[in-house]
């Protein structure tokens, strides 16, 4: 076993363990993708058939990069056969295994967000609802959370409870949207990703013998991030490794973050209640930050009750203190993280892609892309449109899915007069109204108009039947020729290249280029994978492109810009130099999860999560005011920046007051301060510049010099009275009343007060 020599003790233990259910709480940066990979080639090498092997990882990138790093392991193809895939790609190559067995074309059509919207869109429309209270995304996350716990429609409908929430949210009729709406998938065929995993619990539920079959199939199963399995999926792995128990899921419970979409952190906190006998494995080196980061958010995340305890530390160098940067404003914190990010690209030669900028949500970027761009610095918001959302991309695509499917309703709607020819909106919207009415698919009635009665002049059935016998044409080849063929054939055929290769604008030719790019990325898809000339389908690409995530999408034009993304965004990649912005009560931890515990735990969960993503350096910063919608607001230090052990931080302010110093402090923590030879301790840290003494035309302060019934000024709040002091230095607190705002209560180190007598 000397290719496990390349692991430490606890991952080579963890990778050599085989039988029976195995728990890897790996913590940050401690290697678990490679304990992951090292296991599955361990398990081929013992002599377990790689079909009998069922991987599910977080991104389908990451499936691909294990597959490869396996087989240079074990030297062989053999890699390729293993079951890996996220969630929604394994299952949906079952379901179209099984798909007669729940009653859906072999080619069923993966609707993504966009074709979700679309559709409850038109049926809240035909409803004759209110769109302003039915929005698409509201009524789409209620679905989804629904199907997350495994009620399906006519449950949801019977459900006294459920209903009793949608008529308090004024919202009653979301039951007879989603039967409605679930009506309208199945008849074109259709489902969405949620879908993917409600229709296998189905699927393994209602049919006894196909479970057995792949609980005799799946022989040992592994889970990635478990902790960010919801029910259904946990529903969906419990019954799949029932047989044989060979389960090994990896994850950290301090990173659950995604309890907004479902996952339930009780998954991993008691998988031992679920399999009794398992073997704990914690992975607690972390081989990517300093210590300093290491151990501040070591100090956060302790304050946390629900968790696995681990100690997780590290060997890596010292490192810079972490800086906490004070701005008055939302436009001053962006201008001084871009001047941050500017000085060290210059003086560090680093590159742009070393840089991201987290936040806790998409709105907050704008000060930041401003400030960026004055500086000339490339920057890239990543979660944003993606290339296969691009209107000319998915145009194409439409096609495609309509060759696979005849019955996709939205693929339809999309491309049946484009590029034009003639087919008028009011001939499509008497096709939809006669095709619900008769309930048929619209495919049915443009096919054959005269068997629904359908009125149309002699010239639109024309156009219609070259429409419909162009796509049959087509599909006559799905399964006999290679993808890119029919691809390029269809791209052709249906006249979308000669519509932008005509268009010389800047804009037609960039979607000219980028339907090529599109083909082009078909071409390598359905190359080969072995010797054997295997056709690839064009129906295997469809699947694949429908199941891709924002990790899996990134575009090489994107590379070495600075990253703009939310923390939710950020997990599972890493960076040498982290920002974290807009470090405020309300805002982080968000006004919206401070009811309970278990939400601030998620919120406390959040932060460590950004923290962590850092490898040499990490900045924390806040403002002391910032406009929301459209209203000035005065804020406060987020708590989460009290809670981190202060002699990991070096606090500074940002602002015209502190100019002389704020040179040298925000724009040179690039140099190191320790060097790797030095200790975990981390020595005192020197008291903050914002906590020396403020000189001012009244008098000298220091935070000692505060005391309850003393008259302060406040540079935002103005002239106010100190009520109250509790805590211990250096984190004191007074509560101060002030006139013109009313009681606050400040962190003295951050409120720089001056007492007036």
């Amino acid at each position: 076993m000397e290719y496990l020599s390349h692991l430490n003790q606890n991952q080579r233990d963890a990778a050599s363990y085989i039988d029976g259910p195995l728990m890897v709480i790996a913590g940050a940066g401690s290697g678990k993708t490679r304990v992951l990979t090292y296991r599955v080639a361990h398990l081929i090498k013992q002599g377990v058939d790689p079909f009998n092997i069922l991987a599910l990882t977080f991104t389908n990138k990451a499936a691909k990069e294990m597959k490869e790093r396996i087989t240079k392991i074990i030297g062989s193809n053999e890699g390729q056969n293993i079951w890996m895939g996220t969630f929604h790609s394994i299952f949906a190559r079952i379901l179209r295994t099984e798909h007669e067995k729940i009653g859906y074309p072999r080619n069923f059509t993966i609707y993504d967000t966009q074709d979700s919207r679309n559709l409850v869109k038109t049926i809240v429309k035909e409803m004759n609802l209110d769109d302003k209270i039915y929005k698409p995304a509201g009524v789409l996350s209620r679905i989804s959370s629904a199907k997350s716990n495994l009620i399906s429609a006519q449950a949801y409908l019977k459900n006294a409870e459920i209903a009793s929430d949608d008529r308090m949210s004024n919202r009653p009729k979301i039951g007879e949207i989603y039967l409605t709406y679930q009506k309208r998938c199945f008849k074109a065929g259709a489902m969405d990703f949620d879908d993917l995993l409600f229709k296998t619990n189905v699927l393994l539920k209602d049919h006894p013998d196909v479970l057995l079959s792949y609980q005799h199939k799946f022989k040992h199963i592994l889970v990635d991030e478990y902790q960010d399995t919801n029910f259904s999926q946990y529903l969906i792995v419990k019954k799949l490794a029932a047989t044989h128990e060979n389960l090994c899921v990896v994850g950290d419970d301090a990173q659950s973050i995604y309890a907004f979409r479902g996952a339930n952190i009780q998954n991993i906190l008691n998988f031992k209640r679920d399999y009794p006998d398992y073997k704990l494995f914690k992975l607690e080196q972390n081989y990517r930050s300093t210590k300093v980061i290491v151990n501040a958010a070591n100090s956060i995340i302790a304050k946390n009750q629900d968790q696995i305890k681990k100690n997780v530390w590290t060997s890596n160098a010292e490192g810079n203190r972490i800086k906490v940067i004070k701005a008055l404003t939302d436009n001053e914190e962006g201008n001084v993280i871009a001047q941050n990010i500017f000085s060290t690209i210059q003086n560090e030669q680093a590159r742009n892609d070393e840089f991201a900028i987290l936040y806790r949500t998409n709105a907050q970027s704008r000060s930041f892309e401003e400030a960026l761009r004055k500086r000339n610095v490339p920057y890239k918001i990543y979660g944003g449109l993606s290339f296969y959302q691009r209107k000319e991309v998915k145009d194409l695509l439409a096609y495609f899915r309509l060759t696979a499917n005849h019955n996709d309703e939205e693929a339809l709607k999309r491309i049946i007069n484009f590029p034009k020819r003639g087919i008028g909106k009011t001939s499509i919207d008497k096709a939809i109204v006669v095709a619900n009415e008769a309930g048929v698919t619209l495919w049915d009635v443009i096919t054959t108009p005269e068997n629904y009665a359908l009125a149309l002049n002699t010239g639109t059935r024309n156009k219609l039947g070259e429409f419909t016998t162009m796509i049959k044409s087509f599909a006559t080849k799905l399964t006999s020729a290679p993808a890119y063929e029919l691809a390029h054939e269809i791209a052709s055929s249906c006249g979308i290249l000669k519509e932008f290769y005509a268009d010389k604008t800047p804009e037609g030719i960039s979607k000219y280029e980028n339907l090529q790019e599109l083909l082009n990325g078909i071409k390598e898809f359905s190359e080969p994978k072995n010797d054997d000339d295997q056709i690839i389908p064009l129906g295997d690409f469809l699947i694949d492109v429908a199941l891709l995530t924002d990790a899996d999408n990134e575009n090489p034009e994107e590379k070495n810009k600075v990253t703009l993304m939310t923390i939710h965004a950020s997990k599972g990649l890493e960076f040498p130099y982290v920002y974290i912005v807009g470090l405020e009560e309300n805002l982080f931890p968000s006004q919206m999860s401070l009811n309970t515990r278990s939400e601030l735990e998620e919120e406390r969960r959040l932060f460590y999560v950004a923290l962590t993503r850092a490898e040499k350096t990490a900045v924390l910063s806040y403002a002391t005011s910032r406009y929301r919608w459209g209203n000035l607001i005065t804020c406060e230090p987020s708590r989460f920046i009290e809670e981190i052990d202060p002699s990991f931080l070096d606090v500074e302010t940002a602002g015209p007051s502190s100019k002389s110093t704020r040179k040298q402090e925000v724009f040179g923590f690039g140099k190191s301060s320790a060097s790797a030879n030095q200790s975990t301790k981390v020595a005192p840290a020197p008291k903050p510049s914002n906590l020396k003494k403020v000189t001012s035309s009244i008098g000298t302060t220091t935070i000692s010099d505060v005391a309850v019934g003393n008259n302060v000024s406040h540079e935002r709040f103005g002239k106010g009275k100190v009520i109250n002091i509790e805590g211990d230095l250096p984190n004191q607190k007074a509560t101060v009343f002030f006139p013109s705002v009313g009681q606050k209560q400040l962190l003295l180190k951050f409120a720089k007060l001056v007492v007036l007598d």
